[in-house]
């Protein structure tokens, strides 16, 4: 037996709890003292205050947890609830970070005020990619990321299994307004035989062109505050865009902090 005190302890909860608990009839002292009114504990009793709390920080409600106590609900029941209720939360956590990431973009563009980082004005070729396409809702962050990283990643595994194909440069990605929505493309350049099996993938040609780049060192989430200071570049200069932007990814090692990725604007005077 337990003394209030220590079943706390060991229960990692307060002793004012318990005397809640008790006082609500959801865990009640396998002992009281007639004398003293001192509580005692067994350690079994441990696992049901174990499984009131997990209940408890599932979001249900006191008088809930009663009733699924009183229902017996089964170790397993309570394992996939949490296991449910863990995804809920490291999902709400990813959502957070992205939106933190997005304000710091925006703190960023603030910051830079009317700083241009160095634009370098490029011919770049025409270009044979094999691409996936997509739709999303929006330019914004939060519409362009779940439609164009399972894309890319999509891409990463059909590519090997596309025996016409041979990939002759880096994973590059263009975004294009297609009425109230933007099409997503991600492809890699790739020099493809007239026949032969491409695994689904399209064979898409980008013209050559000019085009005002700027290089974005960081996480690709975070690419906002360049790409606005490129736009301030082209409207500076005397430029208008022309054609979809692109983005060229340099390099993405495993720590998404320190890609390179090049930002590719086609321009006309």
């Amino acid at each position: 037996m337990f003394a209030i005190g220590d079943f706390a302890r060991h229960g990692r909860v307060s002793v004012r709890m318990l005397r809640h608990y008790d006082a609500i009839g959801l865990l009640r002292p396998a002992h009281v003292d007639e004398a003293t009114g001192y509580r005692s504990y067994e350690a079994a009793q441990l696992a049901e205050l174990n499984r009131l709390v997990a209940l408890k920080d599932l979001g249900f409600t006191l008088e809930q947890v009663r009733t699924m106590l009183a229902d017996e609900v089964s170790l397993v029941e309570v394992r996939a609830m949490l296991t449910l209720r863990r995804a809920e939360l490291e999902s709400e956590v990813a959502e957070g970070a992205a939106r933190l990431a997005q304000v710091e973009s925006r703190l960023r563009s603030i910051e830079l005020g009317d700083e241009v980082p160095a634009v370098v004005l490029k011919d770049l070729p025409a270009t044979r990619l094999v691409a996936l396409s997509s739709t999303a809702a929006s330019f914004t962050p939060e519409d362009i990321g779940p439609v164009v990283n399972p894309l890319c990643a999509e891409l990463g595994r059909r590519l090997p299994e596309a025996t016409a194909v041979k990939p002759t440069g880096r994973l590059t990605c263009w975004y294009a307004a297609a009425g109230d929505e933007v099409l997503v493309h991600a492809g890699v350049p790739a020099a493809v035989e007239a026949e032969g099996e491409l695994n689904g993938l399209l064979v898409v040609d980008l013209a050559a062109t000019r085009a005002a780049t700027i290089v974005h060192r960081g996480r690709i989430d975070a690419v906002l505050p360049t790409w606005q200071a490129l736009a301030r570049w082209i409207d500076d200069n005397g430029h208008r865009s022309s054609g979809p932007a692109r983005e060229l990814y340099l390099d993405c090692p495993d720590d998404p902090s320190l890609w390179v990725t090049e930002l590719q604007e086609p321009i006309r005077p």
